[in-house]
This record gives structure tokens, C-alpha cells and sequence, in this order.
């Protein structure tokens, strides 16, 4: 450990001057320092950036595939029944009747003492065309029912507590419906159906010559339309319809929330650019958002704006004609009521311009995001290899400093030395010189 010398022979204060020091010297650190972390800003801010625009891009190209936009609902003229769509729903009706619900086969035994048990040794059940021998591990009841449950018959059996000790055993098919029916061979025992399987039934065009019956192991009919399926609650009392129409509200969702999502580019890059002033006891200062100047983000918010805003079809016609418009403040605006009744126009040619659209913003959105040659992503990674770079210039000064900090204390250090050894010989000096006065005087 070094002896400390502060001061004693010089009466400097040497710890605060090598201090002060090395504030100074420390100062190109403390730039880089401070470069470092707005860059470091900057990445994170364009990565935010980044995340949204990939996001657009996804959305756009989701809205641009063919047949996005042939969206259909199904509805049914009965609270009985409900109808769903998928993606090769088309546009029509079909009248119906249910007339019978689905039900899965429960089927009990007579009354069974819990002390007793089992009397049998085997239980046989046939379901599906095969016969599958139970054999529980004693006449337990409970172990009659982990034997049947075990069984992978497809029917799973229950212990019912009727009162007086005694039990009836429940069985109960997996599958809804005729294809989950079973029997229970057992000699000497009679099972009694509570309920039995059936399929659910509906009558097509019912009361006319052309009726027909379906049926369906559960409630659901699937593709009784095209993309169109129904599920029955209960029976109806007489005829319903099922109609599929174009789904409007769900087409307009879709131009909406691509509006929404290109604002939301620009509602970000608008609140990382905006200049800002603020006024204290000390002056004013006015500060501008870390994207302000970026040339990079200006060019991705141009583009993706030039995407939503340009001319539409063939002839190209003006967006706003199915109420997509630019504002005066550069952002985009979507009306509801003017799309509406361009779709109710021209069902097709509203979906294809909206479609077309959002190809050029997924092709903008891409161009900026993507993962390898995404302009965004090319100035992240830039910007990301400066911060690296700065890093290692800090680390290098960390070094530089420290090494000139040891050769000040050295410096000083020797200073103090070499003044006290001064003062030492003036001291000697002094006395030797005070001698010979003395001397002289006598």
C-alpha cells in the first residue's frame, strides 16, 4: 500500500488537484459516454418502431390474400339453433326443420348391495361391432367400476349411492349418438336403458316432395352449406331458414383496423419527433424527440402513408371514394358510412381496392421490417454495431485514465518527497548558518 503524502511538504491539497485533473482528462470519455447512450436511445426506439411496422405488415398481408375479404355471417330464423362460418361460406339459404336431438346411451343396473358386491366375474360389452370382457379384481363395486373405465370400451361406468346400502351401477357411453351405442351381455341381469343413443335428425325442405332427413351424431351438422355449419338446441316446431349473406360489418372491421393500424405508425414516429420547450427559473430549453431529422424514419412514415393515400383501381380513382382519405396532418382517416355504402355499391370492386391497398402498405411494411434487408432492421443493426464500438473506446479510455491517474499520484507523490527533503536541508542549512553568526559575534 502507498504511503499518502498529501500536502505535507507542498501544502497543496494534491488529491483534489489530481482529481480535477482528471475531470479533465476524463472529458472525450464522458462524450463517447454520452454518444453511447443516445444511440443506445435511438435503438431502442427504432426497434419499437420496427415491432409495429412488422406488425403492419402482417395485418396488410393477411388483408391482401385473395378471398380475405369474402366474408360471410349465417344466421338462423330460430332461437333453437345457432349457425357458424368459415372461409368457404358463400351467399345463400336453406330451409329446415330439427326434428330430433342427439343423445348419448346411459344405461343402469337393478339395485346392487354395497356389501355384497359383484356377483359376477365377467362383464362383457359390445359396442362399435367388438366385444370387450371385463374382469374386475374382485366383486367390489368400485372395482367394477376401474375395471369397466379401463376397459377402452368406450363406456365409462359410475357408482350411484340409491340409499339403504345399496348401489346401481351407471354406464354411459363416450360418444354421443348411434355410433356410441353399446349392449352389456351378463346372464341373469337386466339393464334398463335410461337413455338410449340417437343421432340428431333434421329435415330438409321439410312438407314437400323433396324432403329430406340428415342426421349427425352430435348436435352439430357440418357443411350442411358450403362453410356453413348449425347446432341444434332443441327441436324446432316448424320450419326455420338459414340464410348466408356477405358480411359487411366484418368487411368494414377489416378496412377499419388497417387505417387503424397505419395511424398507429404515424401516431409513434409523430410523438418520437415532435420539439418540445419547456421554460424554468433558468431559461428556456426546447428539445427535440430522438426521431426528429432521421431520414430513415421520414422515408418508412412516407411510404407507408404513399401506400394508404394513392390512387386506387382501374382507372385509378381516389380512396376517399370508399372513405379512405388523407388528412390535413398527414395521417389517415377512415368513414364508416361512405365505405358502407360503396360496398352496398359495389361489393366487389370496394373489396378489391381495399385489397389492393393493402398489398402496397404489407409491401412498404415489409420492405422496412424486414428481418435481413429491412431498411429499419439495416439501421438497427448500424446503430447497435456503434454502440459495440463505443463500448470498447469507453473501456480503452478506462484503461488510458487509470494509467494516467497512477503516474499524477506519482508525480505528486515525488513532488511531496523531494519538497521535504528541501525543507529538511533549508532547516539545516538555517541552523548551520545561525552557527556561524553565533560564532562571529563572539
Amino acid at each position: 500500500m502507498g504511503i499518502s503524502l498529501d500536502g505535507l511538504a507542498s501544502g497543496l491539497d494534491t488529491t483534489a488537484l489530481i482529481s480535477s485533473i482528471m475531470q479533465s482528462e476524463a472529458l472525450p470519455q464522458t462524450l463517447l459516454k454520452n454518444k453511447s447512450y443516445d444511440v443506445q436511445t435511438m435503438v431502442s426506439a427504432l426497434q419499437g418502431l420496427n415491432g409495429k411496422v412488422a406488425a403492419l405488415a402482417t395485418q396488410a398481408t393477411a388483408a391482401a390474400k385473395p378471398g380475405a375479404l369474402d366474408l360471410y355471417t349465417a344466421t338462423t330464423s330460430s332461437d333453437k339453433v345457432a349457425a357458424t362460418t368459415s372461409a368457404a361460406a358463400k351467399p345463400g339459404s336453406l330451409d329446415f326443420q330439427v326434428t330430433q336431438l342427439a343423445q348419448t346411451q346411459v344405461t343402469v343396473t337393478p339395485k346392487v348391495n354395497g356389501v355384497t358386491g359383484w356377483p359376477y366375474t365377467t362383464l362383457t360389452i359390445n359396442t362399435g361391432g367388438a366385444n370387450y370382457t371385463v374382469t374386475p379384481a374382485s366383486s367390489s363395486l368400485d372395482d367394477l367400476v376401474s375395471a369397466v373405465n379401463a376397459s377402452g370400451s368406450g363406456v365409462t361406468a359410475s357408482k350411484v349411492d340409491v340409499g339403504g346400502g345399496d348401489f346401481r351401477i351407471q354406464f354411459t357411453a363416450a360418444k354421443s349418438g348411434s355410433a356410441g351405442a353399446f349392449t352389456i351381455s351378463d346372464a341373469g341381469t337386466t339393464y334398463t336403458d335410461v337413455k338410449a343413443a340417437q343421432d340428431a335428425q333434421v329435415s330438409l325442405w321439410p312438407g314437400t316432395t323433396a324432403a329430406q332427413t340428415v342426421t349427425s351424431s352430435t348436435n352439430t351438422f357440418t357443411n350442411l352449406l358450403p362453410g356453413v355449419s348449425i347446432t341444434a338446441k332443441d327441436v324446432t316446431a316448424g320450419t326455420a331458414t338459414l340464410t348466408v349473406a356477405r358480411d359487411d360489418a366484418g368487411i368494414t372491421k377489416v378496412a377499419s383496423d388497417l387505417v387503424d393500424g397505419v395511424n398507429g405508425i404515424f401516431a409513434l414516429v409523430a410523438s418520437r419527433t415532435a420539439v418540445t420547450t419547456s421554460t424554468t427559473t433558468t431559461g428556456t430549453t426546447t428539445s427535440a424527440g430522438v426521431f426528429a431529422g432521421d431520414s430513415t424514419v421520414r422515408t418508412v412514415n412516407q411510404d407507408i402513408l404513399s401506400a394508404a393515400s394513392l390512387p386506387v383501381g382501374t382507372p385509378p380513382r381516389s380512396p376517399s371514394e370508399i372513405g379512405i382519405s388523407i388528412t390535413k396532418t398527414g395521417t389517415m382517416e377512415f368513414d364508416a358510412t361512405k365505405f358502407g355504402a360503396a360496398l352496398a355499391a359495389d361489393p366487389a370492386g370496394t373489396a378489391a381496392k381495399v385489397q389492393e391497398i393493402a398489398g402496397r402498405i404489407a409491401s412498404a411494411a415489409s420492405a422496412a421490417s424486414d428481418p435481413y434487408s429491412g431498411t429499419l432492421t439495416t439501421t438497427i443493426k448500424g446503430q447497435q454495431s456503434e454502440v459495440s464500438d463505443l463500448a470498447d473506446q469507453i473501456s480503452n479510455w478506462d484503461t488510458r485514465l487509470a494509467d494516467r491517474q497512477a503516474t499524477l499520484k506519482s508525480t505528486y507523490s515525488a513532488l511531496e518527497v523531494a519538497m521535504s527533503n528541501m525543507k529538511a536541508q533549508q532547516t539545516w542549512l538555517s541552523s548551520q548558518l545561525a552557527g556561524l553568526s553565533s560564532g562571529s559575534a563572539k
